[in-house]
């Protein structure tokens, strides 16, 4: 069974830093590959970055300006997002995920397995 566990949420003043770590119980993770998604209350679940399994990466730019890095550690099973100068509007829940070969990496719909996430506070 495929977990994916969050972890690293807080809260931080505007400016500051936060690095997510999502470990994945799984034994295709070389193979897989790995998104995170945020969700403010109210509001939709919005993609934010992927990375491939060859490495390979897609950020929603609109969403964070260069401000977080999606990276993957092969040797722990580990997924990681490192966010930096992070606003107010930041704040959310942040979810890792798994993508499903072939599908849509920017839905919610192109994933077939998620962690329970893990809550960012971002205050002004």
């Amino acid at each position: 069974q495929v977990q994916l566990a969050e972890s690293g949420g807080g809260f931080v003043k505007a400016g500051g830093s936060l690095t997510l770590a999502c470990v994945a119980s799984v034994n295709t993770f070389n193979d897989d590959s790995f998104g995170w998604f945020r969700q403010a209350p109210g509001t939709e679940r919005d993609f934010v970055a992927v990375i491939t399994a060859s490495g390979t990466i897609y950020s929603n730019k609109d969403l964070v300006r260069s401000r977080f890095t999606i990276s993957r550690d092969k040797r722990v099973n580990t997924v990681f997002l490192q966010m930096n100068d992070l606003k107010p509007e930041d704040s959310a829940v942040y979810y890792c995920a798994r993508n499903i070969p072939g599908e849509d990496f920017h839905i919610v719909a192109g994933y077939d397995t998620w962690g329970q996430g893990t809550i960012v506070n971002v205050s002004s």
